[in-house]
């Protein structure tokens, strides 16, 4: 099977050589055909039939009982794989092969020979070679009359000296072929039957074959008694005679228009070729056609302009230039000034271009600009607020409408340096406007467009909300995609910076703290209760809690407040707050009233007495949840251990005691069962009261007034065996604990 392979691959070089030297403009006479199986170029003086080939000596017999068909040479057994117009013919030529077994006595021997009547077989392009080692090859033939022969030896003992792709006498040898040679024999023999050699060459090779088609391998002397077939190439002229004898008889000369006659130098004939500029078959009336060299740059010298002309082409220089045109010559040179006035025409041309293009650019990008402007400010409601802004032009307190340009100039186009909060509903940063006011500028998150409306309402009512504890909304901007909001600037941070920060907790006495849950308590109450629209807070926390130089608390962070319908009690509404802040029924119902604000602020209240985080998951598990905790130690009378210790050592005990009853019945987990905001805004008043005048504590009566709420303790001591805890990493459980009371 190897060997088999190896002759398939070899003939198929042999074709594909052939095919790649073949000329693409061969071409056969009118109506005649011109291929037969896998020779598809068959050119004319060549042909297949009678009238289609020049004479019997280029008759192509297409022999169609093989499949594909086979294409042999006149009526011979001789194989063409290829004919080109330049003067080769490919065939296909037996191998001549002397073999023996161990004992030398001979098993196969083939000596082939080749006769040509007009062909001969070309010197230049085919090499006679043997292969073996004991092999003595001759090759015998005839160059006309005259006879010849010549031959090579190829001996070796041993494959010790072989080298693969060398044809240099050991194992392989090779001999050229003399000119005109028009038959030959081919005769292999040995000098003593291959009986030294027979275990690595058993066999003597020798044949005439194509340069370059065989390459010599040491498996060749073993292997190559299967190949039976090499390509050779023949050379093939008109006639015997030469051009001038031919040119004399005009009815069988052979060249035709637009081309030239050829004397062979080795072989007798003559050929034909196309003038220069000229491409195609020159045997056929017409068939060398113009070459166009102008459309290929790689056929003309020209620099500038090629002009094709029959059979050739000029060249010339465009105006304004000078010289022959070719690139080999003078070529073409452009007059000085013509060229300074183009440079110059062309400068002038690109900076205006440019300098147009640019101000359609500008123009195009400020319209596009003005219109997404214009597209955010309807989107974000602005038509609607600008007309509630209108009824209250004479107000003071009426929110202004902030530019884009405003608050990027405020802001220095929002450095990352001017940050000073983030959040979950936006960016805050630090911002100076340009009457040297600071400010606070959020920038909030994508908001959804069916909650415009209440929106605008928002603004509305917070830049109404005249409180000193609310951090004053000054205005917004509607032209980016999402609103900013413009507050006052509160500069020393929020609470949460305060109290989880030891060093500066420790500055906070017992009586700031209260004042500032009192403030804070203040402004809810006031929200719920006093504000034109009511408004819960929903995400009341220490980070939402700032404090100024004073301490004095100004509750900010609007962005998840909702506007309550004065005819509502409460809201169905998709929960929002914080983990550890969120009211536990709000969280289990999506119900918002104003009793989750009072549960928030519970935990910011646990917050100030304990300094503890509201969620922390490095504690054990019964202390993460800082509410949690702080019910289940009232319960357990180890209330004094978890406050901080600073305001421990202040002994204010009563007060304490009362402050953290105060925190546990705005942490139970029914509203219903809350205190208002209202309420725990007095008592926490009452209990600052408390604090002044201790000497309140003797006088029930006095001190039932200053509280303001002697009684909410009783009216808020319900029995609740049960309350539902919410922990951030389980699912809701029924834990007993003796809560809300």
């Amino acid at each position: 099977m190897v060997l088999q392979k190896m002759n398939l691959q070899l003939t198929f070089i042999g074709m594909v050589v052939a095919a790649m030297i073949a000329p693409a403009n061969g071409q056969a006479k009118v109506g005649c055909q011109d291929s037969c199986g896998n020779l598809t170029n068959i050119p004319y003086p060549f042909g297949t039939t009678k009238d289609c080939y020049y004479n019997e000596e280029f008759l192509i017999t297409c022999n169609n009982s093989f499949t594909p068909a086979k294409p042999f040479l006149t009526e011979s057994n001789i194989g063409v794989t290829n004919i080109s117009l330049d003067g080769h013919l490919h065939i296909m030529q037996y191998i001549s092969q002397d073999c023996y077994d161990k004992f030398g006595t001979p098993t196969w021997n083939n000596q082939p020979s080749i006769t040509l009547s007009k062909f001969r077989i070309s010197s230049t392009e085919n090499m006679f070679t043997a292969i073996g080692c004991d092999t003595d090859a001759t090759i015998y033939g005839y160059q006309g009359d005259r006879e010849y022969a010549s031959g090579c030896m190829s001996i070796c003992e041993s494959m010790d000296y072989i080298s693969n792709g060398s044809c240099l006498g050991i194992g392989c040898c090779q001999t050229s072929i003399p000119k005109g040679v028009d038959s030959y024999d081919v005769t292999v023999g040995s000098f003593h039957n291959h009986t030294k050699v027979w275990n690595f060459s058993p066999c003597g090779y020798a044949f005439v074959a194509e340069k370059d088609t065989f390459s010599f391998s040491s498996s060749d002397l073993s292997g190559l008694q299967n190949i039976t077939e090499l390509p050779v190439v023949l050379d093939w002229t008109i006639d015997n005679v030469t051009c001038e004898v031919a040119k004399k008889n005009s009815t069988g000369y052979a060249c035709k228009d637009n081309s030239r006659c050829i004397n062979t130098d080795d072989v007798s004939g003559y050929r034909c070729s196309c003038l220069d500029g000229y491409q195609g078959n020159p045997y056929l009336p017409s068939g060398c056609q113009d070459i166009d060299e102008c459309k290929d740059p790689k056929l003309h010298l020209c620099e500038k302009v090629c002009v094709n002309t029959i059979g050739n082409y000029t060249c010339s220089c465009p105006k304004r230039y000078y010289g022959d045109g070719r690139k080999d010559g003078k070529g073409c040179v452009a007059d000085q000034v013509f060229v300074f006035k183009i440079i110059i025409s062309t400068a002038v041309s690109i900076t205006l271009l440019l300098v147009g293009f640019s101000w359609f650019y500008l123009g195009l990008k400020k319209r596009k600009l003005v219109r997404l402007k214009e597209k955010f400010f309807r989107q974000n409601g602005g038509l609607m607020l600008k007309q509630q802004l209108s009824q209250r032009e004479g107000s003071s307190e009426t929110a202004k409408i902030f530019t884009m340009e405003e608050l990027k100039k405020a802001t220095d186009n929002y450095a990352d340096s001017g940050i000073i909060g983030q959040g979950g509903y936006g960016t805050v940063y630090r911002g100076v406007l340009t009457d040297n006011r600071i400010v606070a500028i959020k920038k909030s998150k994508i908001v959804d467009q069916s909650q415009i409306e209440q929106f605008i309402n928002e603004v509305i009512v917070l830049s109404q909300i005249n409180h000193r504890n609310v951090v004053k909304l000054l205005g917004c901007c509607l032209e980016a995609e999402v609103p900013l909001l413009v507050y006052e600037f509160v500069p020393n941070g929020t609470l949460y910076d305060h109290i989880h920060n030891k060093s500066r907790a420790s500055n906070i006495s017992l009586e700031t703290r209260l004042r500032i849950a009192a403030e804070t308590a203040g402004v809810l109450s006031y929200l719920h209760s006093a504000a034109s629209v009511p408004i819960i807070h929903r995400d009341v926390k220490s980070t939402n809690i700032l404090l100024d130089d004073n301490y004095t608390a100004k509750v900010s962070d609007f962005g998840a407040s909702r506007l309550v319908p004065l005819d509502e009690m409460q809201l169905s509404t998709l929960v929002q707050g914080t983990l550890g802040y969120l009211d536990p029924e709000y969280l289990h119902t999506s119900q918002l009233t104003e009793k989750s604000d009072v549960y928030s602020f519970g935990v910011v209240l646990v917050e100030l007495l304990t300094r503890k985080k509201v969620l922390r998951f490095d504690r054990p598990e019964e202390e993460r949840n800082l509410a949690m905790y702080f019910l289940a130690s009232l319960k357990e009378d180890r209330l004094f251990q978890i406050l901080d210790d600073c305001i421990v050592q202040e002994e204010s005990f009563e007060q304490l005691k009362e402050v953290a009853n105060l925190a546990k019945r705005c942490l139970r987990v029914k509203g219903e069962e809350r205190p208002t905001m209202k309420e725990v805004a007095m008592e926490l008043e009452g209990l600052r009261m408390m604090g002044k005048h201790p000497w309140i504590n003797n006088d029930s009566e006095e001190t039932e007034y200053l509280l303001g709420v002697a009684s909410e303790t009783s009216r808020f001591a319900l029995s609740i065996d049960t309350m539902t805890v919410y922990d951030s990493i389980r699912a809701p459980v029924a834990v007993p604990i003796d809560g809300g009371r």
